[in-house]
């Protein structure tokens, strides 16, 4: 993959704790994936990250952490298994960097998903679910013409995932969630709330509906 030193994609932007609250991660499986285990059960970590002194996450690694959790999800990462299979895939189809990637979508991914559901001796059933779960992540990443990603919508604290209100741009409010539709943060919005104003007086401000409202507000104060 190009690294471009002037792309804020690749750019730290985030902390380690503030990069799990998007994800919706906990801080110290976040911190396992990015700087890797130095006790007994020693490991190099599944994402580099932009920064390790101090250790900052880029967008990238935002939306790198986001597949990742696909697979936690599923089934409990085995980072050795996992590392074992994105080799593998790299190495077979010369991918860097593959959970980056929309190619994870088609052969990639088959090929990766194999590997690693041989790695951990799944079941039929347990593939599928796998599949079907990287799938659903998959569908939250939005990918430029050059296929790199260029947009991130979380899942929602609220458990409703139909729609994707939520965005992580790194071109706006500085990379932090908004509300894709009119570009607002959704930290403003809560501020707002916080501070004693209605719902529907915030809503009628920035030309929202009040669901849209208190999705950012819940999301928020998730994360």
């Amino acid at each position: 993959m190009k690294n471009d030193a002037h792309d804020i994609r690749h750019q730290p932007a985030y902390g380690l704790s503030e990069a799990a609250r998007y994800v919706g991660l906990p801080a110290p499986t976040l911190r396992t994936w990015v700087a890797g285990r130095t006790d007994r059960d020693r490991f190099q970590p599944l994402i580099r990250p932009a920064s390790r002194e101090p250790l900052q996450l880029s967008f990238y690694n935002l939306v790198e952490a986001h597949v990742l959790r696909s697979l936690r999800t599923a089934h409990e990462v085995s980072m050795p298994d996992l590392r074992k299979a994105l080799a593998y895939s790299e190495k077979e189809l010369g991918i860097q960097r593959l959970l980056l990637r929309p190619e994870l979508r088609t052969t990639a991914g088959e090929v990766f998903l194999d590997r690693y559901g041989k790695l951990i001796n799944l079941t039929r059933s347990g593939q599928l679910a796998m599949r079907e779960m990287l799938k659903r992540y998959l569908q939250r990443v939005e990918w430029d013409r050059w296929s790199f990603p260029v947009r991130l919508y979380p899942f929602l604290a609220t458990g409703e995932q139909a729609t994707m209100p939520i965005a992580i741009d790194p071109k706006i409010a500085f990379g932090r969630p908004i509300l894709m539709r009119v570009g607002v943060s959704t930290a403003a919005i809560a501020d707002r709330i916080d501070a004693g104003e209605s719902v529907d007086g915030v809503a009628d401000d920035y030309d929202l509906s009040p669901d849209e409202v208190q999705q950012a507000v819940l999301y928020a104060r998730a994360a």
